[in-house]
């Protein structure tokens, strides 16, 4: 059996995928999953039966991933499985970023109730906002969110710009040929008159939007942050708010002092937070975690590569190992010395680690321990085909 334990809040709809196979709970002890949100687990001791996090949304800030990799825990995120709700989030952003929604209806509650119709009319002129239809939009990140934000500006009117130089095959097949390619970034922040961030937060990354780039951009330009916190120089990006540089700045990553800042709006995190995208969530969660368990195939994994294989075989040989050379030799030798027969082999690399998954219908038990003694192989695990 194995044990699952949930350090946060996890749908119900994905734990009941879990059969009976498995022991689901917040208190489990020596653990071989875990199911996380938004717990941090930088300084989680982390048990030696633990073979997998799966995190229930795309971020993994919260998780070492590097010293995962050092003791070979696979690290799955859920890319893609609460696009939608982000993207309409996004979409509403974009609408209070031009139109005065917020700061007329907060003013109209101060009107008194005599000759409120009159009132009304007289001061509504100090809301006016901008159309977004036939503006320029420009998309930063091309995942599976930024596609979606960029073909649904496209048929709001929108002339949108995207840049990604790392966009995949599949999100390029999803894309609007209505939207522009930016050859660079500098182009985007020159051209556009709305900018909207949808990258992951790395080194990269930090403070994209910064003073230089900000200097970049149109005077007016309004900037969408609902990806992370740390690509936004805060100090930079007020004193372009203050100074009118930026008309308005709407994130879902707030600090005090961006809200106490004029023509900021700060939303708490809600980007993912709709019943259907936490049902998402969760369920394309489990359905990895369970997936690596019980058949060692990795989809979605941040730090290991894709390997997804059919079983044919009576057994599933795992090995997590440094991308070394020689490595298929010394596994290739250590099982014809204990005269298991290989019946499919698969490796592939993913920076400076690999996965090893060997199909035999033989066994000798002690397989793992002959090959985790070798130098470069950092865990070895073998699965039995389940059989109803």
């Amino acid at each position: 059996m194995y044990k699952i334990k949930t350090l946060n809040k996890i749908s119900e709809q994905g734990l009941e995928i879990f059969d009976d196979n498995y022991e689901v709970g917040d208190n489990l002890e020596h653990e071989d999953g875990i199911l996380v949100r938004s717990a941090k687990l930088h300084d989680y001791d982390f048990p030696a039966e633990l073979k997998a996090i799966a995190r229930a949304g795309a971020g993994v800030n919260n998780i070492p991933v590097d010293t995962c990799t050092e003791k070979g825990i696979c690290v799955f995120n859920t890319p893609g499985a609460n696009a939608n709700a982000v993207k309409e989030l996004v979409l509403c952003a974009l609408f209070l970023s031009s139109r005065q929604v917020i700061p007329g209806i907060e003013w109209v509650k101060t009107l008194p109730a005599d000759d409120f119709g009159k009132a009304v009319e007289k001061g509504k002129s100090q809301f006016v906002g901008p159309e977004i239809d036939g503006k320029k939009l420009g998309v930063i990140g091309l995942g599976a969110i930024g596609v979606n934000v960029a073909n649904a500006a496209v048929k709001l009117g929108m002339e949108v710009y995207g840049y990604d130089p790392y966009i995949s095959v599949n999100a390029a097949w999803k894309l609007s040929k209505w939207v522009h390619k930016a050859a660079t970034v500098e182009e985007l922040f020159k051209e556009c008159d709305y900018i909207t961030i949808h990258v992951p937060a790395t080194p990269d990354t930090k403070n994209m939007i910064n003073k230089k780039s900000l200097a970049m951009m149109k005077d007016g330009v309004r900037i969408l942050n609902f990806a992370r916190d740390t690509l936004v120089n805060t100090e930079d990006i007020i004193k372009a708010l203050k100074s009118g540089k930026v008309a308005r700045y709407i994130t879902d990553f707030g600090s005090k002092e961006l809200v106490e800042t004029e023509n900021t709006v700060v939303l708490p995190h809600l980007g993912a937070s709709t019943p259907e995208s936490e049902d998402n969530c969760a369920t394309m969660a489990v359905k990895e975690m369970i997936d690596y368990l019980e058949n060692g195939n990795i989809q979605n994994s941040v730090n290991l590569p894709t390997v997804v294989e059919p079983r044919t075989t009576t057994y599933r040989v795992c090995i997590i190992h440094k991308n070394i050379p020689n490595m298929l030799a010394v596994f290739a030798n250590a099982f014809a010395k204990k005269s298991m027969n290989i019946e499919n082999m698969v490796n592939k690399a993913r920076g400076e680690y690999a996965y090893t998954v060997i199909d035999t219908n033989d066994l000798s038990e002690d397989i793992t321990k002959v090959i985790e003694n070798h130098e470069g192989v950092i865990k070895a695990r073998i699965i039995a085909k389940i059989v109803f």
